[in-house]
């Protein structure tokens, strides 16, 4: 079920309702304040709302206070073994700190990371990975994995709660796609909490980008999830992009153009393909929430084109355009592209309004037939 308790980092709302949360974490060595600091700026113009910094060391708790005066977006410190760094780093001013309670040196030293954070209002995020359970549930990871993880972080909630304190996001990450699924069902139904999203350790950004859209799109679409974050061995941005590409194919958010093209077949009379990759790179440059299509032929082109704010469909010599569910002209080839990136403007340009949607009536072949007898522009 859908979480009912919001929590804030920083200035950032989840849970309860509020938009899905983008976040990554920087690579870099967090004591490096100038490249840690780039990184940020890098994750923020991507799109990254919230970003978690590595505190392994002394030298990375010092650098705190200038990171997040610098940061543009809510820090969150990442914490593991020493409750010292942790304190260090909610004294710093940071937005949350990601703890796991059971190895941060037993239930009095969580209780004094608990308390700071109280006294300076933010929020943890807390929660358990298939890769780090503690001994007492081996046994049962060994029997299911997934039960395991629910039942660490039902453990990590009840120490919260006896200190009471309820300001906390969960996780429940596996590398393992089903187990993941599972464990966060599983634990949504438990917990009014919000719930933090991810594969861990998905791996290279072909491989891990499916496995983060399977696993995270298929609680997303039953609505579980307020926050998520793409594990990727790759550069981060990489992972705020693919986060952002899972928010719009579900309709949950909308950043930047979202493009259609069909797939290449022996029905293709344009080079879908070639076309599809200029459309798709110069599409990057806006920021705007538009829809493009890109459709090789008179199967599917008017139907999807039509369907989409902009696309374009037709043959070897001469190219269709279509606004809004209307063809809107026919043009060489040649100039295809260009002239529907001159449409699109003059539309961004006149303030975006979509006019009421048409439903094609007649069928795809029948309407592409009687968009050729329109005159050439």
């Amino acid at each position: 079920m859908a979480s009912a308790v919001q929590i804030k980092v920083g200035d950032v709302a989840i849970g309860a309702g509020s938009p899905v949360v983008v976040q990554s974490m920087t690579l870099t060595k967090t004591h490096d304040i100038e490249t840690t600091t780039a990184q940020i700026a890098a994750l923020a113009s991507a799109g990254c709302e919230i970003v978690r910094v590595a505190v392994p060391k002394i030298e990375d708790a010092n650098a705190l206070p200038t990171l997040v005066r610098l940061s543009p977006v809510p820090l969150i410190a990442d914490i593991h073994f020493n409750h010292s760094l942790a304190l260090k780093a909610i004294e710093a001013g940071v937005a949350a700190v990601r703890i796991n309670p059971g190895n941060i040196g037993g239930p009095d030293r969580v209780a004094e990371v608990v308390q700071a954070a109280k006294a300076k209002g933010i929020s943890m995020r807390i929660g358990a990975n298939s890769g780090s359970l503690p001994a007492h549930l081996q046994e049962l990871a060994r029997q299911d994995t997934a039960e395991a993880l629910v039942t660490e972080a039902l453990e990590q909630v009840e120490l919260l709660e006896k200190l009471d304190y309820r300001d906390f996001k969960i996780s429940v990450k596996s590398s393992h796609v089903p187990t993941m699924i599972r464990a966060y069902r599983m634990l949504s139904a438990k917990v009014p909490y919000p719930l933090h999203l991810g594969v861990t350790e998905a791996g290279t950004p072909f491989a891990g980008t499916i496995k983060s859209a399977v696993g995270m799109g298929a609680l997303l679409a039953d609505g579980i999830g307020d926050t998520l974050r793409v594990s990727l061995t790759a550069d981060p941005v990489k992972e705020v992009e693919v986060a952002w590409e899972i928010l719009k194919a579900l309709g949950l958010r909308e950043r930047g153009p979202v493009m259609i093209a069909c797939p290449s077949c022996g029905r293709d009379n344009v080079g879908v393909e070639s076309l599809a990759v200029v459309v798709e790179e110069r599409l990057k440059a806006y920021p705007e929430a538009v829809e493009v299509a890109v459709m090789g032929c008179a199967v599917n082109g008017p139907g999807e084109a039509g369907d989409a704010d902009f696309g374009i469909a037709g043959g070897r010599d001469v190219g269709f355009i279509y606004a809004h569910g209307r063809v809107l002209k026919k043009v060489p080839s040649d100039i295809l592209i260009d002239e529907l990136f001159r449409e699109i403007d003059a539309w961004i340009a006149r303030g975006m309004k979509r006019p009421k949607r048409l439903k094609l009536a007649k069928p795809a072949a029948l309407a592409m037939a009687e968009a050729s007898l329109i005159p050439l522009s």
